[in-house]
């Protein structure tokens, strides 16, 4: 929120505009006009000004160790560190959930459709369909599982 702490971060990560002292509508204004400029946004944030701006993000993230309850409850994510260092790992992570899930959803409705096929023609018992809808059911469950083992950055 101050000027010199903006400016710094802003030289360090190669950001050339910032904005610093914003009262907490000024912030959701300039998340708004951002999202409809360049598209999605992604906030940080930890304190009870920060929290409208972080509902009105795409994405909201609170600084989870030093996060105000009203910040941690507007976000999307919460950080449980005050390291932003953290913040990519956050996003790697996210993305090969949401990747995973595509996957598990796919091969979850291809298996049951081949099955809706295959049952009433004959070519397959009700048991047999059951068993690979079981089989598959714990075949998604160990790729999601896949998430767990994260690179050391990460833990």
């Amino acid at each position: 929120d101050s000027e010199p702490v903006a400016r710094a971060i802003s030289m360090r990560t190669g950001i050339s505009s910032w904005r610093s002292g914003l009262l907490p509508e000024e912030k959701l204004d300039v998340v708004c006009n951002l999202e409809s400029d360049a598209g999605p946004t992604l906030m940080v944030g930890d304190g009870v000004n920060d929290s409208p701006a972080l509902a009105g993000s795409t994405v909201g993230v609170a600084m989870g160790a030093a996060g105000s309850d009203v910040a941690l409850d507007s976000a999307d994510v919460a950080l449980m560190g005050d390291d932003l260092t953290r913040l990519p790992d956050a996003i790697s992570l996210s993305r090969k959930a949401v990747f995973v899930m595509k996957q598990n959803v796919a091969v979850s409705l291809l298996s049951k459709a081949i099955f809706v096929v295959l049952a009433p023609l004959g070519f397959v018992t009700l048991v047999t369909a059951i068993a690979v809808d079981m089989g598959i059911s714990l075949l998604v469950t160990l790729n999601g599982l896949r998430l767990l083992r994260r690179p050391p950055s990460i833990r």
